[in-house]
């Protein structure tokens, strides 16, 4: 194994994970066979990305089931990765006709029956950490706790955390629970980064927890937006490739985001090998003070107070 991306400690009580992330929520639209979708896979892991990063709806609940069907042509890779999954979103779907709306769901049924059917999906024995999907209003910590705790005791799931949680929930979960929460999955990117000023990556920084970053690209929208703000940043971001001596200014991107003190893993959502070397390639350049706060202050389109 070529190991170019290191491994990081996510919390005091919680898993390593590589340093970037490889994203698997785009699966379903990569057209690959299961052939190509495990070769893609041991190749990420040749580069040392090792960490996966999954959720029970991706792909209209197909996601995880193409994930398996790679996995199963040989079954070793297993030992060779770490799974991140989610749940708590119910969609409406061919598959469930019975829902009205899509809605939220952290009852202790529904995260069993979401843990048993990415287990069966996936075909694996344990998932090494679960995300609460989004902040469901109707959740109860206790419940949840609950849920998490036998999860564990069977071996079904080794570690948790949470996904788009703002810090009081965060701290409202964590209250309730033994084992520290792992990580808070949130949107990072130069043209939506509110988590680095409400409190969210402080709390994180606070407990020694390492957020994952999605969408660290925008959804696209940095490369070929014409807002205002995305041409603002795009620009700045090109200066500063060239500064830097990046190839391409996701790679600015990528240095951008890891430049935050709470350290956030960013995620991938490529399903082309060239764009994962490319992200590894990026952990090489880092940004001065000012190289940040000038994408700061292209993305606000106003200097610092």
């Amino acid at each position: 194994m070529v190991d170019n991306v290191s491994k990081v400690v996510m919390a005091s009580q919680g898993p390593e994970f590589s340093e970037l992330v490889q994203g698997y929520w785009r699966l379903a639209d990569w057209g690959m066979t299961p052939q190509e979708r495990l070769t893609f896979l041991k190749k990420h892991i040749e580069l040392g990305v090792t960490t996966v990063d999954h959720a029970d709806i991706y792909g209209g609940y197909e996601c995880e089931r193409l994930f398996g069907e790679a996995l199963a042509l040989d079954k070793s890779v297993r030992d060779d990765i770490e799974i991140v999954t989610k749940c708590d979103i119910n969609l409406c779907t061919d598959k469930n006709p019975e829902r009205k709306i899509n809605h939220y769901d952290t009852s202790k049924t529904h995260i069993f029956n979401s843990v048993n059917n990415s287990l069966e999906r996936l075909g694996v024995d344990n998932i090494d950490v679960l995300l609460i999907h989004r902040l469901d209003v109707l959740m109860d910590a206790d419940e949840v706790a609950e849920a998490f705790a036998e999860l564990h005791k069977v071996g079904k799931v080794k570690h948790f955390g949470v996904s788009n949680f703002t810090p009081r929930h965060f701290e409202l979960l964590q209250s309730r629970l033994g084992k520290s929460l792992v990580t808070n999955q949130v949107e990072i990117n130069p043209l939506n980064f509110e988590v680095a000023h409400d409190g969210t990556l402080d709390l994180m920084q606070t407990l020694r927890v390492r957020p994952m970053a999605w969408s660290c690209l925008g959804g696209g929208s940095i490369f070929n937006g014409d807002t205002e703000q995305a041409k603002r940043v795009r620009a700045e971001l090109e200066l500063i490739r060239e500064e830097v001596g990046a190839q391409s200014i996701d790679q600015v991107i990528y240095a951008w985001v890891r430049k935050l003190p709470s350290k956030p893993l960013p995620i991938i959502g490529s399903g082309k090998i060239e764009r994962v070397q490319s992200a590894v390639d990026a952990l090489k350049i880092e940004l001065t003070r000012e190289q940040w706060y000038r994408v700061w202050v292209a993305s606000k389109g106003h200097g610092v107070p």
